[in-house]
């Protein structure tokens, strides 16, 4: 973090509203930052988790799935962060206040919608989805998704009916430089599909959003649970027909 900013020893930072216990925290950074997981510059406003005294993009942190819903809205807010098993609250430094000031909240996709439905007497709440919605249909690109996801149909022929088309969206997303975004990915390289594939089995079969709430460290999580990825795995490769 930029110099004169102070990283604070736990997560729950002075100044800013008192922060659930082992809530995760993500900061907001001022200056230019370098990820010490993998090493890349994310440059300034970048989102980044602090742990052992070490800054980690959102891919970095397993956080990278989840969308920035800024504060204002606390009705949504407190939806949205109620539908989440995954989520972190946001926040930046303000030097005229000297303090960490909240700015809004991660949760997970689903969360944020099922929330905005429940808010939808409220039209700001509908304005906001249907930008949101159309932001998504615009950095996706489409035709590369629709091979992407061919090629994890017949590479894991057990996947449910249509969950290949989440995986390819999710890892081919434009511009988020996840895995489908590789060179290896655009040619289809069955080890850039195998990862895409654990990134999505970690998150949505396993307990592992529960550990990282619960603040195990990442790696300790992943460790924990690649048994239950490997027995998912092992399922997927079978041919639908045998399942």
């Amino acid at each position: 973090m930029e110099a004169g900013t102070p990283a604070p020893r736990r997560p729950v930072c002075a100044g800013m509203d008192e922060a659930r216990p082992g809530e995760i925290v993500v900061f907001w950074a001022r200056s230019l930052v370098t990820c010490d997981g993998c090493g890349e510059d994310l440059g300034r406003g970048a989102l980044i988790r602090l742990q052992e005294r070490q800054a980690f993009c959102l891919e970095c942190a397993d956080l990278d799935h989840l969308v920035f819903l800024p504060s204002g809205d606390a009705a949504l807010t407190r939806r949205a962060s109620k539908c989440s098993g995954l989520r972190a609250v946001v926040v930046r430094w303000a030097t005229a206040r000297r303090r960490y000031e909240r700015q809004g909240i991660l949760v997970e996709e689903e969360a944020l919608a099922r929330a905005e439905e429940e808010c939808l007497g409220d039209v700001g709440a509908r304005e906001a989805r249907r930008a949101r919605d159309a932001e998504r249909r615009e950095r996706l690109d489409r035709e590369y998704v629709a091979r992407f996801s061919a090629a994890l149909r017949d590479r894991y022929p057990g996947c449910p009916p249509g969950e290949e088309q989440g995986i390819s969206e999710h890892a081919c997303r434009k511009s988020s430089g996840r895995v489908g975004r590789t060179a290896a990915a655009k040619s289809l390289d069955p080890v850039a599909i195998d990862l895409a594939v654990r990134a999505h089995l970690r998150h949505a079969w396993t307990r592992y959003d529960e550990l990282l709430m619960a603040n195990w460290d990442r790696d300790a999580a992943r460790v924990e649970i690649e048994g239950e990825v490997e027995e998912v795995l092992e399922r997927w490769k079978a041919p639908a027909a045998s399942t």
